[in-house]
């Protein structure tokens, strides 16, 4: 597996597993045993996705070495301010059974972040996260935040694919050497994206999959792809695409297809409500 470098001097896998929807109890535990076998050693779950226990047995069983797996955990906003993100950082670490997350993120931009992220940067201290970073926070939030932060995040993990390529946001976070981290990088099975007849021709022309071209772009513009999968032959698809290398004309093309529009739009107030109703515990 090829690795991005961080701004804190770590580094991260390029393509990673996510676990966002998968239940626990078994199937998270069965899905992420097999992308570990398979080769991918960036597991990315959340307190909300509540499967943290079964990536952590899969993590235990899996025979690799500790230090080879990259895991990866998120704050709900239920635990935001710093003394309930002291709990949850240790709540966390208890349900995957692990001494340390590689990296831990503010899930959502809303509520007292600056104080959640004031117990992110202590747990750095103690040995408890190796790195932390944010998910869903705009250049509005992100103006907010970054003033208040002694430790900058390495990533920001937001919806990205061909069609929202949030090129304005990825300008402001390389001025801070932060890197982009995108869910559904695959558009969460978008008809119209997998069938685009640009991304079809390109797929055509390497002998690869629409997903694998798709994944292939997010790794040559520097973008860590957290693509969902629970069959074998999307698990193993969607890591395949390091034998290829799409042309400068090629990735002129995908950059083309951008719509600057996604499914999920931060900025609106409204999902604080709606996303701060949903408890986890």
């Amino acid at each position: 597996m090829t690795n991005f470098d961080l701004n804190d001097n770590t580094t991260i896998p390029v393509t990673g597993f996510g676990v966002f929807m998968v239940p626990n109890n078994g199937p998270t535990e069965e899905a992420v045993t097999t992308a570990l076998k398979e080769g991918y050693r960036l597991i990315d779950t959340a307190a909300a996705y509540q499967n943290e226990s079964d990536v952590g047995k899969a993590v235990k069983k899996s025979g690799i070495p500790r230090e080879e797996i990259y895991v990866t955990s998120k704050l709900w906003l239920q635990d935001y301010g710093y003394e309930a993100a002291k709990k949850a950082i240790d709540t966390s670490l208890s349900k995957l059974g692990l001494d340390y997350m590689d990296l831990y993120l503010l899930h959502q931009p809303y509520g007292d972040t600056a104080g959640a992220w004031k117990a992110l940067e202590e747990a750095v201290k103690a040995g408890k996260i190796r790195s932390i970073g944010l998910s869903n926070h705009t250049v509005k939030f992100l103006d907010k935040l970054l003033t208040k932060m002694e430790i900058l995040p390495v990533v920001n993990q937001m919806e990205c694919n061909p069609y929202f390529q949030q090129k304005e946001l990825r300008e402001y976070l390389a001025k801070y050497n932060i890197r982009m981290e995108a869910w559904y990088p695959l558009g969460h099975a978008n008809r119209q994206l997998l069938t685009d007849k640009v991304l079809v021709g390109l797929a055509e022309k390497y002998g690869k999959s629409v997903a694998q071209i798709i994944l292939r772009w997010h790794y040559q513009e520097g973008i860590i792809a957290l693509p969902k999968a629970t069959s074998i032959e999307h698990i193993r698809d969607n890591i395949s695409i390091f034998d290829f290398e799409l042309s400068d004309e090629d990735m002129t093309a995908i950059r083309a297809l951008d719509k600057g529009k996604g499914t999920h739009d931060p900025d609106n107030m409204a999902n604080a409500v709606t996303l701060g109703m949903y408890k986890i515990h």
